[in-house]
């Protein structure tokens, strides 16, 4: 699905950005006694593609410490929405592709991390 924001964006970015915008999708639709999760999952989505560009944005360690933050948000991202999908909460198509979205979005990461 392009993303209106995709453009020249780089690659984790446009894809943490489709992920984080499944998983906000998802989040809406989750009903008690899982709402607490669903505000959760918000948090982390949005945090995902925020600290991916913050990062942009930034030099040497402190480029690498959003990074990393990003990367954590999208292991905890990664975390709520497969505890909904067990529930039963939300579309299980939808959240497989968030799924592995934040996969390629990790990998992506972890090699800008390593490099530095």
């Amino acid at each position: 699905m392009p993303h209106a924001l995709h453009g020249s964006r780089p690659p984790a970015l446009a894809k943490a950005l489709e992920a984080a915008g499944i998983a906000m999708v998802l989040a809406a639709t989750v009903k008690a006694p899982f709402r607490s999760l669903a505000d959760q999952v918000v948090r982390a989505a949005a945090s995902v593609p925020a600290n991916i560009a913050e990062g942009e944005g930034r030099a040497g360690k402190d480029r690498c410490y959003h990074w990393r933050v990003a990367y954590g948000s999208a292991k905890e991202l990664d975390v709520h929405l497969r505890l909904l999908l067990a529930s039963g909460s939300v579309d299980a198509t939808r959240t497989r592709r968030a799924l592995g979205l934040l996969d390629e979005v990790r990998a992506m990461l972890w090699w800008m991390i390593q490099r530095g």
